[in-house]
């Protein structure tokens, strides 16, 4: 490789990596505009969560088959990546195979990228059936049509691409590495037990050719990694990264256990207090913002949820256990995650071209995005949040936008509020005065 070639090799990682970092801050910043909350607590617990759930995939064989060929992706393509790191040290070095040193090890290395590649290969074309030619149900569903089916296909392609190019580059380089008095740097290192069966196809070409092809698959799989690294800010493929966080962060609390409003906890405490005067002046922040009840827009959640949003990987599990969805209600438990983080996303636009400020558009995730017949059609059963495989809570989502329609606009359905309005009158859900409750035991 030329001097020349090395610093444009150089340039093209400062931009690669640069345009990654900076998604990255972006993509810091927009679940930062979510509400504070702690969910530092039990770190033990959570560790153990993350290292099981992210890590260890344990959620996903929950459905052993599609459960099976993830960890298979999964593995191979985190593991072939490790060879990452020789490609850059070759690439700015201008050196090639650098690890090769290592012998024996090597080869092993080299040989378990190999089929791993192969495996990754062949999973990824079974995924793309069970797409494109099976239609599996809940990924043929309305919430997916348009971008979302693209995206869900451009991510298959680039695995198939990506490793196409690793076993191509690898077979050339093992012809080379074979011919009779040797040719060029290409020097006997690593194994190839699936490439070795790719090299025929460059026998009776010009040797130089084959070093032109081999380089033109090297330079080609380090720009479809980097090309891909930055596809994942835009694709729901980014819980590669945020599965990690996001198990990490979820909440420990046992599912049916929702959270109280700090201010209404406070006004019911002093309600309940005898020595409690309720008309004293309470102290006031002149400086704060109002409060408000429950969530409107994505700023009134908290970060997590936000945080949830951004890992969505949109597999459609919770849809497909969700007992409201598969009686035909308009609630999809993936539609609300993947409309949170595309209202997200467009305020985070509305910050960059108002400069970090944001400017209102008359536009919020609820109506615009969520509509009032979703989040109703909820049962709160906690099926979505159960099935997600990695810790995703779209019910809590649900539940705040909820409780702002009951407590900000009064408006929940009328079957609601008249239970409501019996339990303020009566005390119990149904339309009976107190002292007629037990009227039943005199009927014959």
């Amino acid at each position: 490789m030329s001097f020349l070639d090395n610093i444009l090799f150089a340039i093209l990682l400062i931009i690669g990596f640069g345009y990654f970092a900076i998604n990255v801050k972006k993509l810091i910043r927009n679940i930062k505009l979510g509400q504070d909350i702690d969910r530092n607590d039990n770190s033990s617990q959570r560790w153990k969560n993350m290292t099981m759930i992210a890590l260890g995939q344990s959620k996903m064989v929950k459905r052993p088959i599609a459960g099976f060929l993830h960890i298979i992706v999964y593995v191979g393509f985190v593991i072939i990546n490790i060879e990452l790191l020789e490609i850059i040290i070759d690439g700015l070095f201008g050196t090639h195979r650098v690890f090769s040193g290592l012998g024996g090890l090597y080869n092993f290395l080299i040989g378990s990228f190999e089929i791993l590649a192969l495996l990754v290969l062949v999973t990824v074309i079974v995924f793309w059936i069970r797409r494109n030619v099976i239609k599996l149900i809940r990924f043929t569903s309305s919430d997916l049509n348009g971008a979302p089916k693209k995206d869900a296909n451009t991510i298959l392609y680039f695995e198939i691409v990506l490793m196409s190019l690793f076993l191509l580059m690898n077979a050339a380089d093992f012809h080379l590495q074979n011919v009779v008095g040797g040719f060029g740097h290409y020097h006997q290192a690593g194994s190839f037990p699936v490439s070795q069966f790719i090299a025929p196809i460059f026998d009776g070409m010009n040797n130089q050719l084959v070093a032109i092809l081999e380089r033109t698959f090297w330079w080609l799989h380090i720009v479809g990694i980097l090309c891909f690294l930055n596809y994942l800010y835009f694709s729901k493929h980014l819980h590669i990264l945020l599965a990690f966080p996001n198990t990490f962060y979820a909440d420990l609390n046992a599912k049916g256990k929702f959270d109280n409003l700090e201010s209404v906890t406070k006004e019911v405490k002093l309600m309940m207090d005898p020595n409690a005067d309720p008309f004293a002046a309470q102290p006031v922040d002149e400086n704060a913002a109002p409060s408000k009840f429950g969530a409107s827009d994505v700023q009134d959640l908290n970060w997590v949820q936000l945080l949830n949003a951004y890992t969505c990987t949109e597999c459609g599990r919770c849809s497909s256990a969700c007992p409201a969805n598969q009686t035909g209600k308009k609630l999809s438990p993936r539609k609300i995650m993947m409309s949170t983080r595309d209202r997200l996303e467009e305020v985070g636009r509305n910050l960059d071209a108002n400069k970090g400020v944001f400017v209102p558009d008359n536009k919020s995730l609820l109506n615009d995005y969520i509509t009032t017949e979703e989040l109703w059609a909820c049962t709160s059963c906690n099926a979505c949040v159960e099935e997600c495989p990695v810790s995703i809570s779209p019910l809590s989502i649900i539940m705040d936008m909820r409780r702002y329609l009951v407590m900000e606009q009064s408006a929940a359905p009328q079957s609601l509020n008249a239970m409501m309005t019996n339990i303020e009158n009566n005390g119990a859900p149904w339309q009976y005065n107190q002292m007629d409750r037990l009227n039943w035991k005199d009927e014959n």
